[in-house]
């Protein structure tokens, strides 16, 4: 089929002299184009074509043209018009079909609002299903149309909203540059610091060797000095003895030897009493806290309010067989407390600073483990559940039938409330890591990881995974989760994803970990404490036969295991049990 616009043979040019047979005598245009020269049986308006029988035939048939207006051979035009060899429109639809290379883009579907060739029309946009239309029959009224200012005010709107995006980056970018400039700034700092600490600690340490070495050298130099003017007195009367003895000279020789007796004893005792054992042989023993701080840490610190990628968790740790040695109890009630004591969480700030959560009496307390005794207490007046520490001077406790958490500080051995962070539910477990919250939830069961200002950064949906998860511990490697439901001590990365599950246990309650890498476990209808590996593929009991232990915390300075009992008796639930581990 012919297109308007298209340029016709040379044998229907402008050039050609009118008035020969040829021009008396039209024929098919579309076959004179491409084929052998037919008479013409008729005439498209729309196309402005003379046709041959086969192409008027066909011209109203086909889907693009069946709409056209056809004249016959009586009714047709006897000559090519002007208008037919040279249409008043040139033809500048070149773009190709993103579809079909090898077609142009001549149509456009009013319902699909859609650019077409004419394949795209014959298999996908019909005139029995769609509206279409050819491009230079509609073209003209887009030219100053409403859908012209509509469409280039709608690109401006956008060329400006990236200009403005790009811009805002741009900025905020440059501050994260700048913070990040700043965060080096500090890293060298708290570098420099520890750097000066350690300088501090090694003159200390310098010192005292050479404090000890100068002692040995004082003793030295009076043991040498005593001995040799020992020896030197000795010899003389000795020399004196033999001379006297020699010329026999009875009477002064008498006397000498009554003297070289006296005198031998005296210097037998001076001698025996100079200071030979108390000079020993030295070995240096590493602070016990430093190496345990620097096995432990896996970082200087963390870049807050960034998302941070973990590092690969740590191979699992054999568990080693542990010496156990009972170091007494802790009484907790105090004259405060209404009820027997149930103890559900507990921290330590310090070796000698036990912070704990008691539920029934609706109190935290902090206890003095070197004293064993209760040095203060702080009422809430509500359910307290689980504490963890924040800073060394600030720790945090979960409100669960306030939805909340508060903190509190420790100051001059006083605790007092501070600000409270509501939260999505009724929250229990609880523990702070690297400047991130890790809470879980019951009903329904889920694990949330908060920033400190409460900003959700991570939630896991309970599922297959937790139904009860009431107790939590972290380190920088994973988040430890005990399910008393679920039977399970789950592990997961700080992404939230399942890294390792163990089910050895009863029912587990309290969790803690030890300070290379493996965790204590309270199976609360066994009786007894288990530890874990890291990756929680292998168990051990380390104590056995207890009161219903419920929540434990395990202190790596002085390798001790603090837990509660959960009985309803006085007897074991007013008090804290102490074990060693070794």
């Amino acid at each position: 089929m012919a297109v308007p616009g298209r340029k016709m043979p040379e044998r229907f040019s402008s050039s050609s002299t009118m008035g020969s047979d040829e021009d008396i005598k039209v024929y098919c245009q579309p076959c004179d184009h491409d084929g052998p020269r037919l008479p013409a049986h008729g005439y498209c308006v729309d196309c402005r074509e003379h046709l041959c029988q086969t192409c008027f035939t066909f011209h109203k048939r086909h889907t693009l043209s069946r709409h056209h207006t056809l004249l016959d051979k009586n009714n047709m035009p006897q000559t090519i018009s002007s208008t037919s060899v040279h249409p008043s429109q040139p033809d500048n639809l070149t773009k190709p079909c993103d579809k079909h290379m090898k077609e142009m883009i001549k149509f456009y579907c009013q319902n699909h609002e859609a650019l077409l060739c004419s394949v795209c029309v014959t298999l996908e946009h019909t005139r029995t299903s769609c509206k279409v239309n050819y491009i230079p029959d509609i073209s003209a009224q887009v030219i100053n149309s409403k859908e012209h200012q509509v469409i280039l005010k709608g690109m401006d709107t956008i060329t400006e909203q990236c200009h403005k995006k790009s811009e805002d980056v741009k900025k905020i970018t440059a501050k994260s540059n700048s913070s990040l400039t700043d965060v080096l700034a500090d890293i060298k700092k708290f570098r420099t610091e520890i750097n000066q600490r350690l300088n501090e600690l090694e003159r200390q340490a310098e010192d005292a060797a050479k404090t000890i070495q100068q002692e040995n050298n004082k003793n030295l130099k009076t043991v040498e000095t005593t001995c040799d003017d020992v020896t030197k007195s000795l010899k003389t009367s000795s020399d004196a003895i033999k001379h006297l003895n020699t010329t026999k000279q009875a009477d002064k020789l008498f006397m000498e030897l009554k003297l070289a007796e006296q005198m031998a004893k005296d210097y037998e005792k001076r001698v025996h009493h100079l200071s030979v054992y108390g000079v020993k042989e030295y070995n240096f023993r590493p602070s016990k806290a430093i190496s345990t701080l620097l096995g432990k840490e896996r970082s200087l610190g963390t870049f807050t309010e960034k998302s941070l990628k973990q590092s690969n968790p740590p191979t699992a740790v054999d568990i080693k067989t542990r010496q156990t040695s009972h170091q007494g109890k802790i009484c907790v009630k105090t004259s405060k407390d209404k009820d027997t004591c149930y103890i559900t969480g507990m921290t330590l700030l310090t070796p000698d600073l036990l912070i704990i959560t008691d539920r029934n009496n609706e109190a935290v307390k902090m206890v003095n483990t070197r004293n064993k005794s209760v040095t203060d207490q702080l009422q809430l007046d509500t359910v307290v559940s689980k504490v963890t520490s924040v800073t060394s001077t600030e720790l945090a406790v979960t409100l669960p039938d306030k939805q909340s958490i508060q903190f509190i500080s420790v100051s001059s051995n006083k605790l007092e409330k501070k600000q409270t962070l509501k939260v999505d539910g009724e929250c229990y477990g609880f523990s702070c890591c690297q400047g991130k919250f890790v809470v879980s939830f019951q009903y329904p069961a889920k694990l949330l990881i908060l920033d400190t200002n409460g900003t959700i950064l991570t939630t896991v949906r309970g599922g297959n995974i937790f139904r009860n998860p009431v107790y939590v511990t972290t380190n920088t490697n994973s988040i430890y989760v005990s399910d008393r439901n679920m039977v399970t001590i789950t592990r997961l990365n700080w992404q939230g994803e399942v890294t390792g599950s163990y089910d050895g246990t009863s029912e587990p309650r309290g969790i803690t970990l030890s300070d290379d890498g493996t965790v204590f476990v309270c199976d609360w209808e066994r009786n007894v404490i288990e530890e874990i590996a890291g990756d929680c593929s292998t168990g051990k009991v380390v104590l056995k036969d207890l009161s219903s232990p419920c929540s434990v915390c395990w202190c790596a300075e002085t390798s001790k295991l603090y837990f509660s009992c959960c009985t309803r008796e006085d007897k074991h639930d007013n008090f804290l049990q102490v074990f060693k581990l070794s």
